[in-house]
């Protein structure tokens, strides 16, 4: 069965992609791109301003590790972003008081759709929206750190 599989990826590989090199007779079609210039580009790509819902974490994630390896500190000026790059300075600002305070992106998320960033509750509370819990938000990223590569 692994025989089969393997010939039937072979014969897609030489017909659909056709990889020079793999397969003998096979030649390239169209111009060639190197995959990581065109990755390149996309992580350069100025980050745009973000409006909608933010929501901020459960004191129950106090010391759980993020996406970046350190641990939550609910009380540190910390956010989650789903599209965001980890390290990346932004102003959030509360599009229904006018407050606004600056985080660093560390984790990943907001799990739910509607929303575009979790906080940390520290600065929920620096942006008046502990008690409603969900608040209007736009982010704009200060400083993108630069990508390997």
């Amino acid at each position: 069965m692994r025989v089969i599989r393997r010939a039937a990826a072979m014969a897609a590989l030489s017909l659909g992609l056709g990889l020079v090199g793999l397969v003998p007779g096979a030649e390239a079609k169209g111009p060639r791109r190197e995959p990581h210039a065109q990755s390149q580009r996309q992580h350069h790509a100025a980050p745009r301003i973000q409006r909608g819902r933010a929501s901020f974490y459960a004191s129950r994630f106090h010391g759980r590790r993020m996406a970046n390896g350190r641990r939550f500190n609910r009380d540190a000026a910390v956010a989650a972003s789903r599209t965001l790059p980890l390290g990346t300075v932004a102003r959030v600002k509360n599009l229904e008081n006018g407050r606004t305070a600056v985080v660093t992106i560390e984790d990943r998320g907001p799990h739910l759709r509607s929303r575009v960033i979790d906080l940390s509750p520290g600065t929920a509370a620096q942006l008046g929206m502990l008690r409603q819990g969900v608040a209007m938000v736009e982010v704009t990223p200060i400083r993108v750190p630069d990508q390997p590569g």
